[in-house]
């Protein structure tokens, strides 16, 4: 399957959006303090929340705090 940039940035985009909205289902209105609060380069994690590339461990590791699967978090994207 070839996949071309602009369809990997949106699914990368709506990752961006699926892992903010979790982070203020869960009371935090400031991407700073929780990335603060969960030892996360904050630079990175606000990067990661505006679709940016990420690694696999660094979602893994936001999914761990909010104690989610990935394959929860992936069947609607």
């Amino acid at each position: 399957m070839n996949t071309t940039d602009k369809e990997i940035d949106s699914r990368l985009v709506e990752i961006g959006r699926r892992i903010k909205a979790l982070r203020i289902e869960h009371g935090y209105f400031s991407s700073e303090i929780f990335a603060y609060d969960h030892n996360l380069n904050r630079v990175s994690y606000w990067r990661i929340e505006h679709g940016c590339n990420m690694t696999l461990s660094s979602l893994l590791r936001i999914l761990d705090i909010y104690k989610i699967s990935l394959s929860d978090f992936l069947k609607d994207i």
